[in-house]
């Protein structure tokens, strides 16, 4: 039997208004992933085949955002705001094309699990037409309610259109649904807007299956897997909901966290095993760690790879394009930005390497720092392997420094150094006996009165 093929439909048209921002509001992120990346995330999860998000107009933002995470999506203006079935049919194109599943889903919506859509799924391959996905908030004032007989979803019921009896339904409408692909064209376009704000609502479709004689049903998910956002509390809600799982799977997969309230991660951070990261990390986008890291406190990194057995910080930032070899040491204040460290090098205080490329057991003394910016353009240092670059030295890119040259303390240097040899760039020392003393005479301190 062929597997069922899924077509998934995001709306992420929504402006967000109650967030206060220039931003859309599914551009905002969550563990360092945006809301609609979140939910291309989820569908890929569940095994959708093709991609369709509806966004709005001018919204190439948008767009751009939802390409970086599907490059292969269809993407759907709406041009006019007039309900959520009138957002899925703006899909049309890509709903006339076959699919066994249709997965409709809210880019609002980021925490939503692959294996609750899959859930979906399996309702409609045991025959249902519509699943609706349900949850019981703490309090259901103010959500549309399920109701369901003899296992069967029979209507969405909207509070203000509530009997008092069916107010006391705590099962709620989560907004997410998933359509038989053979039926959802017909059910979409049998959508009508006899309402008060004469819109297309998608809740719609469960009455149109039941007139038709097609089966519908209700399943269950978690409150806090189905809970949006449309504030900037709300997404502060996400991303404690998002690093706990994040925190939890780092501490299941061989991590140890030393206090896990207090590191943040990024919904692609890779971590090996036998890792340990002391108090209040931070772990942006684009972070790999290997085997045998110990990450002292109060570090930041950011698109950096960091090699096995590498120790780091505290007070420690990894700027993109940070690559650490095995062994690595990199100290207290030390910043390294696109810059490659082979194995066992050692920065270990007070030092800044950017646009660089180190070789296998170079030395970095505190305060050496690679000049890599002229005011206009970026320029690359060449520091070989066993180099020993010495306190305080500025190494003036682009230079390069052969393998085990030695750098003076307190030089600058300007030109390449060749390999093995010894470079101080800095004035002689002058000494003048007595000078202080006759200083001392000539200007005498102010009566501090």
């Amino acid at each position: 039997m062929a597997p069922r093929t899924c077509l998934t439909v995001v709306l992420a048209a929504g402006e967000g208004t109650r967030m206060k921002s220039d931003l859309p509001k599914v551009l905002h992120a969550a563990a360092g992933r945006t809301l609609v990346g979140h939910a291309i995330g989820a569908a890929r999860g569940a095994g959708t085949d093709r991609l369709a998000v509806v966004v709005g107009p001018g919204r190439e933002d948008v767009v751009a955002e939802v390409r970086k995470h599907a490059p292969e999506a269809q993407i759907f203006v709406q041009e006019d705001r007039r309900g959520t079935a009138h957002a899925v049919l703006q899909a049309r194109a890509a709903l006339e094309q076959p699919a066994d599943d249709l997965l409709i889903l809210f880019a609002d919506t980021p925490l939503i699990e692959p294996e609750t859509l899959a859930r979906m799924r399996e309702a409609l391959a045991e025959g249902a037409s519509v699943a609706v996905l349900g949850f019981h908030p703490e309090n259901a004032e103010g959500y549309g309610r399920l109701i369901v007989e003899n296992g069967l979803l029979t209507a969405i019921r909207e509070d203000r259109d509530a009997s008092a009896d069916e107010k006391k339904i705590g099962f709620c409408n989560a907004g997410l649904m998933a359509l038989a692909g053979k039926d959802a064209l017909e059910l979409l376009d049998g959508v009508g807007n006899a309402n008060a704000k004469r819109e297309f609502y998608l809740t719609d479709v469960v009455g149109l299956a039941r007139a038709a004689g097609w089966k519908t049903v209700a399943l269950e998910a978690d409150e806090a897997e189905v809970q949006g956002v449309n504030t900037r509390a709300q997404l502060a809600a996400i991303e404690a909901v998002v690093q706990k799982k994040l925190r939890a799977a780092a501490m299941e997969g061989g991590v140890t966290l030393v206090a896990p309230e207090t590191v943040f991660l990024s919904a692609d951070t890779k971590f090996g095993r036998d890792i340990l990261v002391e108090p209040h990390v931070f772990f942006g986008p684009g972070v790999t760690v290997e085997d045998g890291v110990t990450i002292r406190a109060y570090c930041h990194f950011e698109g950096a790879h960091i090699g096995k057995d590498v120790t780091i910080g505290p007070f420690a930032r990894l700027r993109p394009g940070a690559l650490l070899g095995a062994h690595t040491r990199i100290g207290n204040f030390v910043e390294i930005k696109n810059a490659v460290l082979e194995n066992d090098v050692k920065v270990n205080h007070l030092a800044y390497v950017g646009d660089a490329h180190v070789g296998a057991d170079a030395n970095i003394g505190a305060g050496a720092i690679t000049c890599n910016y002229d005011g206009a353009r970026k320029h690359h240092t060449e520091i070989g392997a066993g180099a020993f670059v010495g306190v305080n030295s500025a190494l003036v890119a682009p230079v390069t420094i052969g393998d085990g040259a030695y750098i003076g303390t307190g030089s600058v240097i300007t030109k390449d150094v060749p390999a093995d040899a010894l470079a101080v760039a800095r004035a002689r020392q002058m000494v003048k006996e007595g000078w202080a003393a006759q200083r001392r005479k000539t200007h005498p301190k102010k009566d501090k009165s």
